[in-house]
C-alpha cells in the first residue's frame, strides 16, 4: 500500500512538474517578437476576419495579406487555408488581443497534452512503468511543435484517440462523429474514411457525415456560398503549387506527394507527380483496408489495434498537407506496437522496435528540419506501415495455427 502511494505521489509530482514547465515555456513563447511567426498567426487572422464581419472575403488572398500587415506587421507570408467553420468556432478568440489569444489557445493545448496520457493509459499498458510511459509523451517531438506554433494537431489526437475508444468499445457511430471533428484537418480523415468506406463500416461512415453535415453548415454560415466555392479554387492552388512557400513546400512535408517531390521533382512535371501521388496512395489505402478487412475476420483484438494504428499513419502520409506538428496522431499509433515489439525478439520485431526509436528521437527532426528535408521520414514511416500490417497478418495466422497443432511463428507471440 505504501509502495503504491509512493508510486502516486511521484506520478503527481511529475504531472505538476509537467505542468508548470509547458505553462512557463508557452509564456516565455508568447513574449518573443518571433510570436508573431508562429501558424497560430495563420489560425488569428482567419478568425479575426470572420470576427470582423469579414467572412465573405476570407479567401481572398489579398484581402488576407492585407489585414495581416495592419494586424501582424512581423508574420510569415502564409494563408489560411483552413475550413470556414473553424475560423467561425475561433472567431471569440480573436476578439483579444494577439498574444493573449496565442496564451487561451496553448493553455488548451496544454490541457489535451496533459489528459491524453491518461485518457490512454487503460490501451496502452506499456510501460509499465508510470513515469516510463509518461515521459513517452514529453519525447515525442511534433507534440511540441504543435503546441509552440499554435497548431490544433493535438486536437486531431484528441478526436483520433477518442475514435479509436469508440472503436473498441464497439460504439462506430460515435467513433465516427469522433473523426468528423477531426475535419479541421480533413485532409486527414478523408483517406482514413476512405479505408471505412472499403470496409463496408457504414456506421462509421454514417458518423463522419453527420458531424460534417453539421460543420458545412457552420461553414455556410460563416462565409456563404461564395466564400465556400473561393474556398475550393484556393484548395485547388495549393494542390497546383507544391513548391509556393505561402501555402507550405512539399519537400517540408513526410507525405508521398512530399517524398516523391522530393525525389522526383526535377525529371517529371507536375501532372507525372500527381499521377505517381495518386497511384501510391490508392495502394497504400486499398491495401490497408484490406488487411484491416481480414483483421477483422479473424476476430483478434489486438490485429484490430495494429491495422487501426497502420491505418492512422496511411491516413496522415495520403495527406497532401502535413508538416511536422501534423504527426501528433502517431503516437498513438506507437503505443500501439510498443506492447508488440516490448521484450519480443525476431527481425521483424527489431525493425519496428528501430522505426520507434527514431520516431522518438528528437534529435532526427531537428536535423531533418534543419537540412530541410523533412520528407525524408516518409519511407520510415513506410516501413512503419509494412511492418505493422506484416505482423497482423502473422497474428491470424498464429490463431489458425494455435487451433490446430498449437504453434505459434516466431515474432508473434503476444
Amino acid at each position: 500500500m505504501r509502495f503504491r502511494r509512493a508510486i502516486t505521489f511521484e506520478i503527481g509530482i511529475a504531472f505538476c512538474a509537467a505542468a508548470l514547465m509547458l505553462v512557463a515555456a508557452l509564456y516565455w513563447s508568447s513574449k518573443e517578437p518571433s510570436v508573431e511567426t508562429r501558424d497560430f498567426s495563420v489560425t488569428y487572422l482567419g478568425a479575426r476576419m470572420v470576427h470582423l464581419g469579414m467572412g465573405g472575403k476570407l479567401y481572398d488572398v489579398s484581402e488576407q495579406r492585407r489585414l495581416k500587415t495592419t494586424l501582424l506587421p512581423h508574420s510569415e507570408p502564409l494563408i489560411f487555408e483552413h475550413p470556414p467553420f473553424e475560423a467561425l468556432l475561433l472567431s471569440p478568440l480573436a476578439a483579444l488581443p494577439y498574444r493573449t489569444a496565442y496564451l487561451v489557445w496553448g493553455a488548451l493545448n496544454i490541457v489535451i497534452w496533459l489528459a491524453l496520457p491518461w485518457l490512454l493509459r487503460p490501451y496502452a499498458p506499456l510501460p509499465r512503468d508510470p513515469l516510463g510511459y509518461f515521459a513517452l509523451w514529453f519525447l515525442f517531438t511534433p507534440l511540441g511543435a504543435a503546441l509552440f506554433a499554435g497548431q490544433s494537431s493535438l486536437l486531431v489526437l484528441l478526436f483520433f484517440s477518442l475514435a479509436f475508444i469508440s472503436l473498441k468499445r464497439g460504439e462506430e457511430f460515435r467513433a465516427g462523429l469522433a473523426l468528423g471533428l477531426a475535419l479541421c484537418k480533413f485532409q486527414f480523415v478523408i483517406p482514413l474514411a476512405l479505408i471505412f468506406l472499403l470496409r463496408a463500416r457504414w456506421r462509421v461512415i454514417r458518423g463522419i457525415l453527420s458531424m460534417a453535415s453539421l460543420l458545412g453548415i457552420l461553414s455556410i454560415i460563416a462565409v456563404g456560398w461564395t466564400g465556400l466555392a473561393n474556398y475550393v479554387q484556393l484548395l485547388s492552388a495549393i494542390a497546383s503549387h507544391p513548391e509556393n512557400s505561402s501555402f507550405g513546400v512539399a519537400v517540408g512535408m513526410a507525405t508521398v506527394q512530399g517524398f516523391v517531390h522530393g525525389v522526383l521533382g526535377r525529371v517529371f512535371d507536375h501532372v507525372g507527380i500527381s499521377l505517381i501521388v495518386s497511384l501510391i496512395s490508392g495502394v497504400l489505402i486499398l491495401s490497408t483496408a484490406w488487411q484491416w478487412k481480414r483483421a477483422s475476420h479473424s476476430g483478434l483484438e489486438r490485429a484490430e489495434d495494429i491495422m487501426f494504428g497502420a491505418a492512422v499513419i496511411v491516413s496522415l502520409t495520403t495527406g497532401l498537407h502535413m508538416f511536422t506538428y501534423d504527426l501528433s496522431p502517431l503516437i498513438l499509433t506507437m503505443l500501439v506496437v510498443l506492447p508488440i515489439v516490448w521484450g519480443g525478439r525476431g527481425p521483424l520485431r527489431a525493425m519496428l522496435a528501430g522505426c520507434l526509436i527514431l520516431l522518438w528521437s528528437p534529435p532526427l527532426y531537428f536535423a531533418l528540419l534543419a537540412w530541410h528535408h523533412i520528407y525524408l521520414l516518409f519511407p520510415l514511416l513506410l516501413l512503419l506501415i509494412v511492418g505493422m500490417m506484416k505482423i497482423a497478418v502473422l497474428r491470424q495466422q498464429t490463431a489458425v495455427t494455435v487451433s490446430g497443432v498449437g504453434h505459434l511463428p516466431e515474432g508473434t507471440q503476444a
